[in-house]
């Protein structure tokens, strides 16, 4: 099977950045859009909480010093509600008290200020496998394997290319592997500015089911569905 670049896992990604100091944010910023298909940043950790209610991400980058909320309570705040979430601290503070909590809220990453962009881009590497729990091919099945680098499905030995929409309903599937599922969750995930049909939910996941094996993803009835791993 074909391999690729670790980072490509991020290319269909969403990144929430909290961050006060413009100059900073801005920088950050740049960065983060070599790598993430969209990045929402914000100047306070109020107001990335209030991001994450109303939106989805997949990786959070956020400072520790910000007004109205430092970043290690937001961070705990969104712990309570999402265990899994990759996050990285960028932050001037190097005191054991920041370093002891950070660990209690099971960070991936934390960066010392002032970081080089090598850094930053190691930093990346680590979410990017975290995504995958490390492993860049994902058995959904007897006879399933996803690659979430290249894309694709192998399916009875079989390699099926997936559309971006396809994708990133298996990698939200796969994110949330076991839990039940509903359409509004699909919804909030897939179309942040829209509301299609469930209809056009469920031809989807039919497309889906037709590249990966039918037995995959099973409906729950009165909620929508679950991939089963």
């Amino acid at each position: 099977m074909e391999n690729c670049n670790t980072l490509d896992i991020l290319s269909d990604k969403k990144v929430l950045y909290a961050e006060d100091e413009d100059g900073i944010r801005k920088n950050v910023v740049e960065i983060l859009e070599l790598f993430f298909e969209k990045v929402v940043a914000v100047e306070n950790g109020m107001s990335a909480m209030d991001e994450m209610m109303l939106n989805s991400y997949d990786v959070l980058i956020f400072d520790i010093c910000m007004p109205h909320m430092d970043g290690l309570e937001a961070i705990k705040q969104i712990r309570l509600k999402n265990k899994k979430i990759p996050i990285i601290i960028l932050s001037a503070h190097t005191e054991q008290s920041y370093l002891w909590r950070a660990v209690e809220l099971k960070i991936t990453k934390y960066l010392t200020k002032p970081y080089d962009k090598n850094t930053l881009i190691n930093a990346f590497k680590g979410v990017a496998l975290e995504l995958v729990d490390n492993n860049l091919e994902i058995k959904l099945g007897l006879e399933s394997i996803y690659n979430p680098c290249t894309k694709s499905a192998f399916y009875n030995s079989k390699e099926v290319k997936l559309s971006k929409s396809e994708s990133r309903l298996l990698e939200y599937f796969i994110k949330r592997a076991n839990e039940s599922i509903s359409f509004d969750d699909i919804y909030d995930y897939l179309w942040e500015f829209e509301t299609p049909s469930k209809e056009a939910i469920k031809y989807l996941v039919k497309e889906l089911r037709k590249k990966i094996g039918k037995e995959s993803i099973k409906n729950i009835y009165g909620i929508g569905y679950m991939l089963e791993i």
